[in-house]
């Protein structure tokens, strides 16, 4: 599906789908029974720019909004039924809870990958990859700035002594990844840990948020991450979504849209290979 995106988009940016009713702009404004509206109208404006979208579940469930987010779903399957979703849950839990977690995100919500924290290893992994046509982003070097205090810590009692998040990046590159369903999420914000991350794990997708209202800097993630025949997946979602507080905040979410998109093609290194 990735592949598919890519070709069909010409792109590496994922619009994250964030909603926060206080931010809707116009007639929106304030009012959580329209978060379908709003991102509706996001994905109508930019389905043919993206190379996937996250829906981050948080911003809906804090408004009672899950069957918005249903909907949502349905209505992006709809709309761009070649784009991936990833739905951004950061799930991390172990054994049947983990289970009902991914029944959630895959057969509740149609999603088909999802985020999650591996801190818990790799049976809170598990529960996920029993559904071999969907995937899975672990967190590994995460864009705000308290990821240095577990991310960036040297693990003396494994072999090299790597950082936490390099040793993340080689499970997930080797033993974890049983039926090449994972990915990894690396910050924007840290372009030579994504370097480093690319040089430990070369074949892994990256989800690489931080583009955008965070400040990453489109240009020097494309060059750290991107490889011929490896994706990147390059998050904007605020810098999108709120890119107008009038009427015309559909054009204005897809001016800026179309801006990330044609930046991060720019960075891309002229090999002549899309996949």
């Amino acid at each position: 599906m990735l592949g598919a995106a890519e070709r069909q988009n010409h792109s590496m940016l994922c619009v994250g789908l964030d909603p926060e009713p206080a931010r809707f702009p116009g007639k929106l404004h304030g009012d959580a029974s329209r978060i379908y509206d709003f991102c509706a109208a996001i994905v109508d404006a930019t389905a043919d720019l993206v190379i996937a979208f996250k829906p981050q579940i948080a911003y809906f469930a804090a408004h009672r909004a899950e069957d918005q987010l249903e909907r949502l779903m349905q209505h992006m399957r709809r709309t761009a039924p070649h784009v991936p979703i990833i739905l951004d849950a950061k799930r991390g839990d172990v054994g049947s809870t983990a289970g009902q977690y991914a029944k959630e995100a895959f057969e509740r919500y149609g999603a088909d990958a999802v985020t999650l924290s591996p801190f818990m290893g790799f049976d809170s992994i598990t529960p996920y990859l029993k559904y071999h046509d969907k995937g899975a982003f672990l967190l590994c070097r995460t864009s705000n700035r308290g990821g240095d205090d577990l991310q960036n810590q040297r693990l003396a009692s494994v072999k090299g002594q790597p950082l936490l998040y390099e040793h993340i990046a080689r499970l997930a590159q080797g033993p974890w990844n049983l039926n090449g369903q994972l990915g990894l999420v690396v910050g924007a914000t840290y372009p030579a840990e994504i370097e480093r991350v690319r040089v430990v794990a070369p074949m892994l997708p990256l989800l690489i948020p931080g583009v955008g209202a965070q400040g990453g800097d489109a240009g020097a993630t494309v060059r750290a991450g991107w490889r011929p025949g490896v994706f990147i997946i390059v998050n904007s979602s605020r810098a999108i979504l709120y890119a107008s507080p009038g009427d015309d905040f559909v054009q204005a979410a897809r001016r800026e849209a179309l801006r990330t998109r044609d930046l991060l093609e720019a960075a891309r290194p002229q090999t002549g290979c899309i996949l």
